[in-house]
């Protein structure tokens, strides 16, 4: 059993650190301020190889996997969420195609994302149907050589950006809630009929554009379909895939953050000593690196699993268990080391209130912390997690 980085990870993790460190940390608040799109952040990411980090190399990626851009959304995130999310939209919507597409798609669609000339979005939740995937009320009828899409998808992470789509849709009778009802799309920005809806006023995580995607009767081409229709549960293995992504996001974010808490305290001086000598603030730190640390021996561990495959049913628990654990620590460490602040971790004169505003959405996407909860008992329960 070796902990230590393969030499070619451990140089991208010190590479995106730099940059992080050098090019996206004087940028963080810019960007959520202006809540403008960091242009100049995504072609630096292109120039450094980035968008291509978890895409096979003969689809026009480094090859890094799961692993490799969870390494690296960890260093960006520590100082902007907004960032990591550029990063994230370079896996989520290529997943189901990278798993369930056929040779033409990834080298039509997957291709352009790794080489930073196109950008996709993913269209899963609907007004109605969060959590609950199976109330989706968007419909695709076969219409001779192609597909007639019809509904509205929301809350959809770099909507304005995308040139294309990658949808669910209900292909099955409008009320069943059986997973072959849903099949998969690709969808291309410039399909009459596709435009873009509300753009949300967000909480945090600003500069990436969430919104609406309105399909009114998009023709949609056969050979768009993503693997064979009623392939839901095979496209959504590339969610699965995701959960260590995304904990990567909150392993980051409270790294940065407490960081920031640590150098805060170590100068800060009351009652004729720093704020770092006091025993409770010491104990609160201890408790807090501990449990970064934990969470990021959960996701290390599921990001090598996914890239060894094991994102089926039987794996779901341990990925589930990094993206639960380490997205609450997120708001956590944010909550804490805001309050070593005080009343400056208030003011937007410090960044805590900006990782305490961003820590939230870690928790809500791609399946909240109670879908998690449930798939971890459920795993249990059919001892797919067990220990004898």
């Amino acid at each position: 059993m070796d902990f230590d980085l393969p030499p070619e990870l451990a140089a991208l993790q010190s590479t995106v650190r730099k940059l992080a460190q050098e090019r996206i940390a004087p940028r963080a608040r810019e960007i959520d301020l202006s809540e403008e799109y960091p242009q100049d952040l995504f072609d630096l990411f292109v120039q450094s190889g980035l968008t291509g980090l978890c895409i096979p190399t003969e689809y026009g990626g480094s090859g890094a996997g799961i692993l490799g851009l969870a390494l690296a959304m960890e260093e960006v995130a520590k100082y902007s969420n907004a960032a990591s999310l550029m990063l994230l939209l370079t896996r989520l919507p290529t997943g189901s195609l990278l798993i369930a597409g056929s040779e033409e798609q990834k080298n039509k669609y997957v291709t352009p994302v790794a080489t930073g000339a196109q950008r996709a979005a993913f269209g899963l939740s609907e007004a109605q149907a969060g959590s609950d995937v199976m109330g989706m009320r968007t419909r695709a009828v076969k219409d001779g050589d192609t597909w007639v899409l019809n509904g509205t998808k929301c809350w959809m992470s770099g909507v304005v950006q995308a040139d294309w789509y990658c949808v669910f849709a209900k292909t099955g009778p409008a009320n069943s809630r059986a997973h072959d009802s849903i099949s998969v799309f690709i969808v291309e920005r410039d399909s009459p009929g596709l435009s873009v809806g509300r753009i949300d006023k967000k909480m945090g995580v600003k500069g990436v554009d969430t919104g609406e995607l309105i399909l009114d009767d998009v023709r949609v081409p056969a050979e768009n379909l993503v693997g064979e229709v009623g392939g839901f549960r095979t496209c959504m293995l590339g969610l699965n895939a995701m959960r260590p992504i995304v904990a990567a996001r909150g392993i980051g974010l409270a790294e940065g953050a407490l960081m920031y808490a640590v150098e805060y305290v170590k100068s800060r001086e009351a009652f004729n000593k720093t704020v770092a000598d006091m025993q409770g603030i010491q104990w609160k730190i201890a408790e807090l690196a501990t449990e970064i640390e934990a969470a990021r021996l959960l996701t290390y561990r599921a990001a090598w699993m996914a890239d060894r495959g094991q994102y089926t049913k039987e794996w779901v628990p341990y990925l589930s268990m990094c993206k639960y654990y380490a997205t609450e620590l997120a708001v956590k460490v944010s909550n804490h080391a805001l309050q070593m602040l005080g009343a400056a971790g208030y003011m937007q004169d410090h960044p805590m209130e900006l990782y305490y505003r961003d820590a939230k959405q870690l928790t809500i996407v791609e399946g909240t912390s109670q879908i998690q909860l449930g798939l971890i008992a459920k795993g249990v329960l059919d001892h797919d997690l067990w220990w004898d």
